[in-house]
Protein backbone atom coordinates (compact mmCIF):
# COMPACT_ATOMS: atom_id res chain seq x y z
CA UNK A 1 0.00 0.00 0.00
CA UNK A 2 2.66 2.34 0.50
CA UNK A 3 4.21 1.69 -2.53
CA UNK A 4 1.19 2.45 -4.43
CA UNK A 5 1.18 5.90 -2.18
CA UNK A 6 4.33 6.58 -3.48
CA UNK A 7 3.55 6.17 -7.38
CA UNK A 8 0.47 7.83 -7.28
CA UNK A 9 2.61 10.60 -5.43
CA UNK A 10 5.36 10.82 -7.68
CA UNK A 11 2.26 10.24 -11.10
CA UNK A 12 0.91 13.48 -9.20
CA UNK A 13 4.22 15.46 -9.09
CA UNK A 14 5.33 14.56 -12.79
CA UNK A 15 1.47 15.94 -14.10
CA UNK A 16 2.30 19.29 -11.76
CA UNK A 17 5.95 19.62 -13.22
CA UNK A 18 5.05 19.01 -16.66
CA UNK A 19 2.27 21.94 -16.14
CA UNK A 20 4.35 23.90 -14.79
CA UNK A 21 6.21 23.56 -17.48
CA UNK A 22 3.84 23.71 -20.09
CA UNK A 23 2.52 26.97 -18.39
CA UNK A 24 5.78 28.33 -19.19
CA UNK A 25 6.24 27.75 -22.52
CA UNK A 26 3.12 29.37 -23.22
CA UNK A 27 4.22 32.42 -20.97
CA UNK A 28 7.28 32.43 -23.20
CA UNK A 29 5.63 32.05 -26.41
CA UNK A 30 3.31 34.60 -25.69
CA UNK A 31 5.89 37.05 -24.41
CA UNK A 32 8.02 36.30 -27.79
CA UNK A 33 5.19 36.99 -29.72
CA UNK A 34 4.06 40.42 -28.14
CA UNK A 35 8.01 41.20 -28.31
CA UNK A 36 7.80 40.51 -32.14
CA UNK A 37 4.58 42.53 -32.51
CA UNK A 38 5.68 45.21 -30.94
CA UNK A 39 8.97 45.17 -33.05
CA UNK A 40 7.22 45.29 -36.28
CA UNK A 41 5.28 47.82 -34.96
CA UNK A 42 7.76 50.08 -34.29
CA UNK A 43 9.36 49.53 -37.53
CA UNK A 44 6.71 50.48 -39.53
CA UNK A 45 6.00 53.54 -36.94
CA UNK A 46 9.39 54.81 -38.02
CA UNK A 47 9.54 54.23 -41.54
CA UNK A 48 7.33 57.06 -41.50
CA UNK A 49 8.70 60.06 -40.63
CA UNK A 50 6.26 62.33 -37.87
CA UNK A 51 6.95 65.43 -39.79
CA UNK A 52 6.47 65.33 -44.01
CA UNK A 53 7.43 68.85 -46.04
CA UNK A 54 6.62 68.91 -49.54
CA UNK A 55 7.13 71.80 -52.08
CA UNK A 56 4.68 73.76 -53.21
CA UNK A 57 3.49 73.41 -56.86
CA UNK A 58 5.26 70.19 -56.77
CA UNK A 59 4.13 66.55 -57.24
CA UNK A 60 5.55 64.85 -54.33
CA UNK A 61 5.91 60.72 -54.93
CA UNK A 62 5.58 59.68 -51.01
CA UNK A 63 6.99 55.74 -51.10
CA UNK A 64 7.19 54.68 -47.38
CA UNK A 65 5.95 51.50 -48.22
CA UNK A 66 4.07 51.04 -45.03
CA UNK A 67 0.71 48.94 -44.97
CA UNK A 68 -1.21 51.57 -43.42
CA UNK A 69 -3.55 54.40 -44.22
CA UNK A 70 -5.48 57.84 -43.39
CA UNK A 71 -7.45 60.66 -43.86
CA UNK A 72 -4.93 64.37 -44.14
CA UNK A 73 -6.91 66.96 -44.04
CA UNK A 74 -7.11 70.66 -45.52
CA UNK A 75 -8.94 71.34 -48.92
CA UNK A 76 -5.94 72.51 -50.87
CA UNK A 77 -4.32 69.24 -51.35
CA UNK A 78 -4.58 67.08 -54.31
CA UNK A 79 -3.50 63.08 -54.71
CA UNK A 80 -3.12 61.80 -58.03
CA UNK A 81 -4.01 57.61 -58.01
CA UNK A 82 -7.03 57.04 -54.69
CA UNK A 83 -10.11 56.26 -54.72
CA UNK A 84 -12.81 58.68 -52.96
CA UNK A 85 -14.97 56.96 -50.24
CA UNK A 86 -17.02 57.24 -47.52
CA UNK A 87 -14.73 60.16 -45.62
CA UNK A 88 -15.38 63.89 -44.67
CA UNK A 89 -15.16 66.15 -47.41
CA UNK A 90 -12.77 68.55 -46.35
CA UNK A 91 -10.09 64.88 -45.92
CA UNK A 92 -8.44 62.86 -48.56
CA UNK A 93 -7.76 59.19 -48.22
CA UNK A 94 -4.04 58.15 -48.64
CA UNK A 95 -2.79 54.70 -48.86
CA UNK A 96 0.60 54.81 -47.83
CA UNK A 97 0.91 50.54 -48.72
CA UNK A 98 2.05 52.14 -52.23
CA UNK A 99 3.41 55.00 -54.11
CA UNK A 100 1.21 58.14 -53.62
CA UNK A 101 2.05 61.56 -55.38
CA UNK A 102 0.84 64.62 -53.36
CA UNK A 103 0.56 68.14 -54.90
CA UNK A 104 -0.03 71.26 -52.83
CA UNK A 105 -0.24 74.66 -54.12
CA UNK A 106 -0.77 76.79 -50.88
CA UNK A 107 1.88 77.27 -48.32
CA UNK A 108 0.15 75.44 -45.07
CA UNK A 109 0.21 73.00 -42.65
CA UNK A 110 -1.86 69.62 -43.09
CA UNK A 111 -2.12 66.52 -40.65
CA UNK A 112 -2.53 62.79 -41.40
CA UNK A 113 -4.15 60.46 -40.00
CA UNK A 114 -2.79 57.06 -40.42
CA UNK A 115 -3.78 53.34 -39.39
CA UNK A 116 -2.27 49.88 -40.24
CA UNK A 117 -4.29 47.86 -42.17
CA UNK A 118 -6.40 50.73 -42.19
CA UNK A 119 -7.62 49.63 -38.35
CA UNK A 120 -4.95 49.88 -35.71
CA UNK A 121 -4.18 53.27 -34.80
CA UNK A 122 0.12 54.11 -35.97
CA UNK A 123 0.40 58.05 -36.06
CA UNK A 124 -0.39 61.49 -36.71
CA UNK A 125 1.88 63.03 -39.38
CA UNK A 126 2.65 66.70 -39.64
CA UNK A 127 2.24 67.74 -43.15
CA UNK A 128 3.78 70.88 -44.17
CA UNK A 129 3.67 72.45 -47.09
CA UNK A 130 7.01 74.89 -48.04
CA UNK A 131 7.91 77.12 -50.46
CA UNK A 132 10.25 75.30 -53.67
CA UNK A 133 12.72 77.12 -53.39
CA UNK A 134 16.89 76.87 -55.00
CA UNK A 135 20.08 77.05 -53.04
CA UNK A 136 23.96 78.14 -54.02
CA UNK A 137 26.10 75.39 -52.19
CA UNK A 138 29.17 76.91 -50.35
CA UNK A 139 31.80 74.65 -49.71
CA UNK A 140 33.73 77.32 -48.64
CA UNK A 141 35.87 77.50 -45.10
CA UNK A 142 34.72 80.33 -42.81
CA UNK A 143 36.06 81.73 -39.74
CA UNK A 144 33.82 82.11 -36.78
CA UNK A 145 33.45 84.57 -33.96
CA UNK A 146 30.53 85.09 -31.46
CA UNK A 147 29.98 87.37 -28.47
CA UNK A 148 27.77 85.55 -26.22
CA UNK A 149 24.35 87.16 -24.37
CA UNK A 150 26.18 88.37 -21.00
CA UNK A 151 28.74 85.45 -19.46
CA UNK A 152 28.77 81.68 -19.39
CA UNK A 153 29.89 80.45 -16.36
CA UNK A 154 31.93 76.94 -17.13
CA UNK A 155 33.02 75.76 -13.64
CA UNK A 156 32.28 76.85 -10.11
CA UNK A 157 34.84 76.21 -7.34
CA UNK A 158 36.87 77.71 -4.61
CA UNK A 159 39.45 80.23 -3.83
CA UNK A 160 42.05 80.49 -0.65
CA UNK A 161 40.53 83.39 1.14
CA UNK A 162 42.26 85.86 3.00
CA UNK A 163 43.41 84.28 6.10
CA UNK A 164 43.87 81.18 4.09
CA UNK A 165 41.22 79.14 4.51
CA UNK A 166 38.97 77.63 1.57
CA UNK A 167 36.25 79.68 0.41
CA UNK A 168 33.44 79.13 -2.50
CA UNK A 169 30.96 81.83 -2.49
CA UNK A 170 29.08 80.74 -5.92
CA UNK A 171 29.24 77.06 -4.69
CA UNK A 172 25.15 75.88 -4.43
CA UNK A 173 23.84 79.25 -6.19
CA UNK A 174 25.41 79.24 -9.68
CA UNK A 175 26.04 75.51 -11.95
CA UNK A 176 28.23 75.56 -14.99
CA UNK A 177 26.08 76.34 -18.24
CA UNK A 178 24.32 79.37 -16.53
CA UNK A 179 24.51 82.65 -18.55
CA UNK A 180 24.54 86.13 -16.25
CA UNK A 181 23.15 88.72 -17.65
CA UNK A 182 23.00 91.37 -14.92
CA UNK A 183 24.27 92.38 -11.81
CA UNK A 184 22.20 94.72 -9.67
CA UNK A 185 20.02 95.78 -12.35
CA UNK A 186 23.17 96.50 -15.16
CA UNK A 187 23.66 94.90 -17.96
CA UNK A 188 26.87 92.52 -18.28
CA UNK A 189 28.49 93.22 -21.25
CA UNK A 190 31.38 91.07 -21.33
CA UNK A 191 34.57 89.09 -19.03
CA UNK A 192 36.17 92.36 -18.12
CA UNK A 193 33.08 93.88 -17.27
CA UNK A 194 31.72 91.34 -14.95
CA UNK A 195 35.42 90.82 -13.31
CA UNK A 196 34.96 94.62 -12.44
CA UNK A 197 31.84 94.46 -11.12
CA UNK A 198 32.59 92.10 -8.75
CA UNK A 199 36.48 93.51 -7.58
CA UNK A 200 34.17 96.62 -6.95
CA UNK A 201 31.81 95.33 -4.99
CA UNK A 202 33.49 95.63 -1.94
CA UNK A 203 31.71 92.64 -0.57
CA UNK A 204 28.61 93.61 -0.97
CA UNK A 205 26.00 91.10 -1.54
CA UNK A 206 25.82 90.95 -6.16
CA UNK A 207 22.14 90.39 -7.08
CA UNK A 208 22.14 89.00 -10.64
CA UNK A 209 20.19 87.89 -13.57
CA UNK A 210 20.84 84.34 -14.49
CA UNK A 211 19.18 82.13 -17.52
CA UNK A 212 19.08 78.32 -16.79
CA UNK A 213 17.87 76.92 -19.62
CA UNK A 214 14.79 77.87 -20.17
CA UNK A 215 14.10 79.48 -16.85
CA UNK A 216 15.28 83.50 -15.57
CA UNK A 217 16.42 83.51 -12.27
CA UNK A 218 17.62 86.37 -9.65
CA UNK A 219 19.88 84.53 -7.40
CA UNK A 220 22.11 86.52 -4.75
CA UNK A 221 26.30 86.28 -4.25
CA UNK A 222 28.59 87.66 -1.75
CA UNK A 223 31.96 88.04 -3.38
CA UNK A 224 34.75 87.23 -0.49
CA UNK A 225 38.27 88.93 -0.37
CA UNK A 226 40.89 86.28 -1.66
CA UNK A 227 44.98 85.95 -0.72
CA UNK A 228 45.82 88.08 -3.38
CA UNK A 229 43.61 91.12 -1.74
CA UNK A 230 40.68 91.24 -4.83
CA UNK A 231 37.21 90.43 -4.27
CA UNK A 232 35.79 86.91 -5.96
CA UNK A 233 33.10 84.47 -6.21
CA UNK A 234 34.67 81.14 -7.67
CA UNK A 235 33.61 80.88 -11.14
CA UNK A 236 35.16 80.56 -14.50
CA UNK A 237 33.62 82.72 -16.88
CA UNK A 238 33.37 82.91 -21.15
CA UNK A 239 32.10 85.55 -23.23
CA UNK A 240 33.19 84.80 -26.87
CA UNK A 241 34.10 81.51 -29.16
CA UNK A 242 36.34 80.97 -32.07
CA UNK A 243 36.52 78.57 -34.86
CA UNK A 244 36.25 77.13 -38.23
CA UNK A 245 33.36 75.74 -40.08
CA UNK A 246 31.93 75.41 -43.71
CA UNK A 247 29.67 77.74 -45.25
CA UNK A 248 26.67 75.51 -46.30
CA UNK A 249 24.32 77.75 -48.38
CA UNK A 250 23.78 81.04 -49.96
CA UNK A 251 20.24 82.24 -50.93
CA UNK A 252 19.18 84.68 -53.55
CA UNK A 253 19.43 87.41 -50.56
CA UNK A 254 22.76 86.51 -49.28
CA UNK A 255 21.31 84.99 -46.62
CA UNK A 256 23.48 82.13 -45.31
CA UNK A 257 23.36 78.96 -43.43
CA UNK A 258 26.49 76.74 -42.09
CA UNK A 259 27.96 74.07 -40.04
CA UNK A 260 24.48 72.22 -39.63
CA UNK A 261 24.92 72.23 -36.03
CA UNK A 262 25.26 74.88 -33.13
CA UNK A 263 28.11 76.50 -31.55
CA UNK A 264 28.69 75.04 -27.92
CA UNK A 265 30.86 75.50 -25.37
CA UNK A 266 33.85 72.96 -25.41
CA UNK A 267 33.64 72.49 -21.39
CA UNK A 268 29.77 72.77 -20.45
CA UNK A 269 28.36 71.99 -24.37
CA UNK A 270 25.93 74.24 -23.43
CA UNK A 271 24.67 75.93 -27.01
CA UNK A 272 26.00 79.51 -26.66
CA UNK A 273 23.35 82.14 -26.61
CA UNK A 274 24.79 84.83 -29.12
CA UNK A 275 24.66 88.55 -28.75
CA UNK A 276 26.63 88.97 -31.80
CA UNK A 277 28.74 87.12 -34.53
CA UNK A 278 31.36 87.94 -37.45
CA UNK A 279 32.10 85.54 -40.30
CA UNK A 280 35.56 86.58 -41.56
CA UNK A 281 37.51 85.19 -44.73
CA UNK A 282 40.11 82.36 -44.33
CA UNK A 283 42.42 80.43 -45.56
CA UNK A 284 43.36 76.69 -44.93
CA UNK A 285 46.61 76.93 -43.86
CA UNK A 286 47.11 72.88 -42.41
CA UNK A 287 45.61 69.47 -42.00
CA UNK A 288 46.03 67.12 -39.32
CA UNK A 289 44.77 63.38 -40.88
CA UNK A 290 41.61 61.84 -39.44
CA UNK A 291 42.55 58.49 -38.14
CA UNK A 292 40.10 55.42 -36.50
CA UNK A 293 39.89 57.22 -32.39
CA UNK A 294 41.72 60.26 -33.26
CA UNK A 295 39.82 62.73 -35.24
CA UNK A 296 41.25 65.45 -37.99
CA UNK A 297 41.43 69.05 -38.30
CA UNK A 298 41.98 71.75 -40.85
CA UNK A 299 43.31 74.36 -39.19
CA UNK A 300 42.62 77.58 -40.66
CA UNK A 301 44.34 81.31 -40.29
CA UNK A 302 42.03 84.04 -39.75
CA UNK A 303 43.26 87.52 -39.36
CA UNK A 304 40.32 89.33 -37.19
CA UNK A 305 40.00 92.59 -39.10
CA UNK A 306 37.36 94.35 -40.49
CA UNK A 307 38.56 94.07 -44.16
CA UNK A 308 38.52 90.28 -43.98
CA UNK A 309 34.69 90.59 -42.68
CA UNK A 310 32.42 88.77 -44.85
CA UNK A 311 28.87 88.15 -42.76
CA UNK A 312 26.94 88.86 -39.83
CA UNK A 313 26.01 85.91 -38.07
CA UNK A 314 22.22 86.68 -36.40
CA UNK A 315 21.19 83.03 -35.23
CA UNK A 316 23.33 80.27 -33.43
CA UNK A 317 20.77 77.02 -33.39
CA UNK A 318 20.56 72.99 -32.90
CA UNK A 319 20.57 73.34 -36.77
CA UNK A 320 23.94 75.42 -37.40
CA UNK A 321 24.42 79.38 -37.56
CA UNK A 322 23.04 81.64 -39.56
CA UNK A 323 22.92 85.20 -40.99
CA UNK A 324 23.79 87.24 -44.02
CA UNK A 325 26.68 87.95 -45.99
CA UNK A 326 28.14 90.81 -47.90
CA UNK A 327 29.40 91.59 -50.98
CA UNK A 328 32.82 89.85 -50.86
CA UNK A 329 31.42 86.60 -50.70
CA UNK A 330 30.46 86.10 -54.47
CA UNK A 331 34.31 86.12 -54.93
CA UNK A 332 34.66 82.98 -52.91
CA UNK A 333 31.51 81.34 -53.58
CA UNK A 334 30.68 80.18 -58.05
CA UNK A 335 28.01 77.41 -57.58
CA UNK A 336 25.21 77.20 -59.46
CA UNK A 337 22.44 77.31 -57.32
CA UNK A 338 20.40 73.90 -56.98
CA UNK A 339 16.83 72.71 -55.87
CA UNK A 340 16.37 71.32 -52.01
CA UNK A 341 16.16 67.57 -51.71
CA UNK A 342 13.64 66.49 -49.12
CA UNK A 343 14.22 63.71 -46.65
CA UNK A 344 12.01 61.28 -48.57
CA UNK A 345 13.37 62.17 -51.96
CA UNK A 346 16.97 60.72 -50.55
CA UNK A 347 18.25 57.66 -51.77
CA UNK A 348 20.79 55.45 -50.23
CA UNK A 349 24.27 55.27 -52.49
CA UNK A 350 26.20 57.82 -54.45
CA UNK A 351 26.14 61.85 -53.79
CA UNK A 352 28.92 63.93 -53.23
CA UNK A 353 29.80 66.62 -50.91
CA UNK A 354 31.59 70.24 -51.60
CA UNK A 355 34.67 71.51 -49.16
CA UNK A 356 37.24 73.38 -49.62
CA UNK A 357 40.96 71.64 -48.71
CA UNK A 358 43.41 73.10 -51.50
CA UNK A 359 41.51 76.62 -51.37
CA UNK A 360 39.04 76.02 -54.34
CA UNK A 361 35.70 74.47 -53.10
CA UNK A 362 35.75 70.64 -54.50
CA UNK A 363 32.98 68.11 -55.41
CA UNK A 364 34.14 64.98 -53.52
CA UNK A 365 32.67 61.33 -54.03
CA UNK A 366 30.80 60.12 -51.00
CA UNK A 367 28.38 57.01 -50.51
CA UNK A 368 24.70 57.57 -48.09
CA UNK A 369 24.81 54.79 -45.94
CA UNK A 370 21.78 55.09 -44.12
CA UNK A 371 18.70 57.62 -43.64
CA UNK A 372 17.02 57.97 -40.61
CA UNK A 373 13.55 59.56 -41.43
CA UNK A 374 12.23 60.12 -37.88
CA UNK A 375 15.16 60.36 -36.16
CA UNK A 376 15.17 62.33 -32.86
CA UNK A 377 18.28 63.82 -33.45
CA UNK A 378 18.31 66.79 -35.94
CA UNK A 379 21.79 66.35 -36.84
CA UNK A 380 21.98 62.78 -37.63
CA UNK A 381 19.68 62.20 -39.98
CA UNK A 382 21.84 61.20 -42.32
CA UNK A 383 24.75 58.40 -42.07
CA UNK A 384 27.57 58.78 -45.04
CA UNK A 385 30.55 57.52 -46.15
CA UNK A 386 33.74 58.98 -47.58
CA UNK A 387 34.12 56.80 -50.98
CA UNK A 388 36.90 59.22 -52.56
CA UNK A 389 40.41 58.61 -52.89
CA UNK A 390 41.52 61.77 -53.25
CA UNK A 391 39.81 63.43 -50.12
CA UNK A 392 40.71 59.98 -48.19
CA UNK A 393 44.34 60.72 -48.71
CA UNK A 394 44.29 63.87 -47.99
CA UNK A 395 42.67 64.16 -44.69
CA UNK A 396 41.66 60.23 -43.78
CA UNK A 397 37.90 61.35 -44.36
CA UNK A 398 35.58 63.72 -41.87
CA UNK A 399 37.81 66.04 -39.96
CA UNK A 400 36.95 68.92 -37.83
CA UNK A 401 36.42 72.16 -39.98
CA UNK A 402 34.39 70.13 -42.39
CA UNK A 403 31.27 70.74 -40.64
CA UNK A 404 28.56 72.63 -42.76
CA UNK A 405 29.99 70.88 -46.09
CA UNK A 406 26.48 70.86 -48.52
CA UNK A 407 25.92 67.14 -49.37
CA UNK A 408 24.84 66.49 -53.07
CA UNK A 409 22.93 63.84 -54.76
CA UNK A 410 20.93 64.18 -58.20
CA UNK A 411 21.56 67.64 -58.87
CA UNK A 412 19.48 68.46 -55.86
CA UNK A 413 20.95 69.91 -52.22
CA UNK A 414 20.11 67.83 -49.62
CA UNK A 415 21.94 67.87 -46.28
CA UNK A 416 25.25 69.11 -44.74
CA UNK A 417 27.80 67.14 -42.87
CA UNK A 418 27.79 67.56 -39.13
CA UNK A 419 29.98 64.77 -37.26
CA UNK A 420 32.39 62.31 -37.79
CA UNK A 421 32.40 59.18 -36.16
CA UNK A 422 35.27 58.99 -33.58
CA UNK A 423 35.92 55.18 -34.01
CA UNK A 424 35.79 55.99 -37.77
CA UNK A 425 36.97 58.73 -39.45
CA UNK A 426 35.59 57.48 -43.30
CA UNK A 427 32.51 57.62 -41.47
CA UNK A 428 29.90 60.49 -40.50
CA UNK A 429 26.27 62.03 -40.02
CA UNK A 430 24.60 64.53 -42.08
CA UNK A 431 21.57 66.91 -41.26
CA UNK A 432 18.75 66.95 -43.83
CA UNK A 433 18.80 70.82 -45.95
CA UNK A 434 14.41 71.10 -44.71
CA UNK A 435 16.15 70.79 -40.99
CA UNK A 436 18.74 74.01 -41.77
CA UNK A 437 15.56 75.60 -43.24
CA UNK A 438 13.05 74.87 -40.41
CA UNK A 439 15.44 76.89 -37.94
Amino acid sequence: MKRKSHKKKNQKNGKSSIEKYRTCLYVALAGSLAALVFTCYFSLWRKVPSNIKIKAGVDQTLDFQVPASGEIYKEAVEVSGFTKSNIPRDSIHIDLGKPVTIKANAIEKYVLDLKLFGIIPLKTVDVQVIQNRTLTPAGIPIGIYVKTQGVLVIGVGDFTGEEGQKVSPAQYVLKSGDYITQVNDEEVTGKSDFMEKIKHSEGQELIMKVRRGEEDLTLSVRPEVSQSGDYKIGVWIRDNAQGVGTMTYLNESADFGALGHGINDVDTSTLMELEKGTLYHTEIIGITRGSNGAPGELTGYIEYDEDNIIGEITENTAEGIFGTCNGQIYEAVSNEALPIGLKQEIKRGPAQIICSIDGTPSRYDIEIMEIHLDNDNVNRGIVLRITDTELLSLTGGIVQGMSGSPIIQDGKIIGAVTHVLVQDSTKGYGIFIENMLSH
